[in-house]
């Protein structure tokens, strides 16, 4: 039985409430307030956010496998119930260091003094907390369908694309689908408590304990499993992020890179331990689609003369090697795509920030009218190729020691081909981004553009993200056990409820590659 520990124990408040709730609260400040301390209060409340997730990490006990910083409430026949696990602990601080750079990027662009936006973003920062954070299937459901009210607003008040109606019916026909079909699984789940004798109960602690006595495994698979393949974006459920990506802003587009990670979180912490057999009986078909995404994602992004399309498909190739991670079944493979999954969520971002930048001052994303831009934007160029290298699995990033754990995790349970295959596909990825790179900041540019004007060159802020998210990337490159040490015992302890993996860990201590 998992262990539990409420935070009376560890920290000096409910320390994952304050941080789901207070970017909550914040934000109808930020609607009530006027605008010369707008943005003040928004910077003030995600600093503090980020400071509550240092915290977090400092008070979190990676030693002990179980559910940390446990918080429960019940009211009106509601239960309320969050607390965090090396599953998710790397997610928290992730989704605060964003969502502050996102207002800091704010400051360089004309949303400055709009008050919808910088609500929205940290509305979104909270509901994504609220989502990650959740232990109780019905809470996790609502946080995730509530995500939809900013991704709305920012994408219709403050897109930059003219088919944004288009990119809205496209986004809701995608995600009501998945929330459907994720809720019916969520409801079998809870049903066949009872079916089995056991009281109703959307608990996860509970439906873990119970999971083999819960009926139709491989239906409440399916619905969980195609639920969660749209937000991640899995091939072939991936049609909307290219519209959105396109469409959207790039500020915006940073924190929806967490929510992106809400669908192979999902994957982790609602499949893997409530359905374990079905999850084996059908971890080929997935891993084929995860094949096919690799491939689809890397040659559809080389194909792309819209910067933002092009990250959209390098998110979904990535997503297709993170789910053969975690459909391999062992440590090794799981806590790979954890770190991995991070990873990408920090370099995809700060690659977000600098071709958004570029927008700002030229009012583009299309490759063939940019060009010569490295000299004019070394910090953006410098930003945009770390995040890049981070993203190919170089030494000296984080996504090294992370695809090594998911290549040698996918090695022992798929054999060799997948594991080359995933080195194929990472190869075409730098290829894309290389050349992306190129084109940006290198070459001439083909078509004439007017070049961004103001007297205000805003370069102390732009110094500020591409310092942040370049220390994180090396820092935690170069050295990574700390980071793996929080997940370390969650990983081990997912595997134990697998029907036919169990008892396949590690064999030796990966902390000290």
């Amino acid at each position: 039985m998992t262990a539990i520990v409420y935070w009376p124990a560890a920290a000096c408040l409910p320390l994952l409430s304050a941080l789901t709730f207070l970017p909550l609260l914040i934000s109808l400040g930020v609607l009530m307030i006027g605008p010369a301390w707008r943005l003040c209060l928004a910077l003030s409340g995600a600093l503090a956010n980020v400071l509550l997730s240092v915290y977090l990490l400092w008070v979190f006990d990676s030693e002990t496998p179980g559910i940390h910083l446990a918080e429960t409430l019940a009211w009106l026949g509601l239960n309320y119930q969050v607390g965090v696990d090396g599953t998710n602990i790397l997610l928290l601080p992730l989704t605060t260091i964003l969502g502050l750079l996102a207002l800091v990027y704010t400051t360089i662009t004309r949303h400055r003094d709009d008050r919808l936006f910088i609500a929205c973003l940290l509305l979104y920062q909270g509901i994504l907390i609220g989502a990650f954070v959740a232990l109780n299937t019905l809470q996790f459901w609502f946080w995730s369908a509530l995500e939809i009210v900013p991704v709305m607003l920012l994408t219709v008040f403050a897109g930059t694309g003219t088919q944004r109606n288009r990119v809205i019916r496209a986004v809701l026909q995608y995600w009501s689908s998945g929330l459907l079909m994720s809720l019916l699984g969520f409801l079998l789940l809870s049903l066949g408590l009872q079916e089995s004798g056991l009281p109703l109960s959307f608990d996860w602690l509970t439906l873990k304990q119970h999971s083999l006595a819960i009926p139709n495994e491989a239906l409440i698979f399916m619905l969980l499993l195609f639920g969660f393949a749209i937000r991640a974006p899995l091939f072939p459920f991936h049609a909307w992020l290219p519209l959105l990506a396109e469409h959207g802003t790039a500020a915006s587009a940073a924190i929806f890179i967490c929510g992106l990670k809400l669908g192979v979180y999902a994957l982790i912490r609602f499949i893997l331990p409530l359905v374990p057999g079905a999850a084996e009986q059908w971890a080929g078909f997935v891993v084929t689609l995860g094949l096919i995404g690799i491939f689809y994602g890397a040659l559809l992004a080389l194909m792309q003369i819209n910067i933002r399309r092009l990250l959209a498909f390098a998110v979904v190739s990535h997503t297709g090697m993170l789910v053969i991670g975690v459909f391999s079944f062992n440590d090794f493979a799981l806590e790979g795509s954890i770190l991995l999954s991070v990873a990408y969520g920090l370099a995809t971002a700060g690659m977000l920030f600098s071709i958004g930048l570029i927008y700002e001052r030229t009012r583009t994303s299309y490759l063939p009218r940019l060009g010569e831009l490295f000299e004019t934007n070394t910090t953006l160029a410098l930003l945009f190729m770390l995040s890049a290298l981070s993203t190919m699995i170089m030494p000296g990033t984080p996504g090294f020691d992370a695809a090594h754990l998911l290549i040698e995790g996918s090695i022992e349970e798929h054999g060799w081909l997948i594991a080359i295959a995933i080195l194929l596909g990472n190869v075409l990825g730098a290829g894309f981004l290389l050349w992306a790179f190129q084109r940006l900041f290198i070459t001439h540019r083909r078509r004439a553009i007017r070049p961004y004007s103001s007297i205000y060159h805003p370069v102390n802020q732009e110094r500020l993200i591409a310092l942040v998210i370049c220390g994180l990337l090396l820092a935690t490159g170069f050295y990574s056990t700390p980071w793996l040490t929080f997940i370390d015992q969650e990983a081990s302890e997912i595997g134990e409820h697998y029907p036919q993996h169990h008892g396949h860990h590690r064999n030796g201590d990966h902390h000290a590659q």
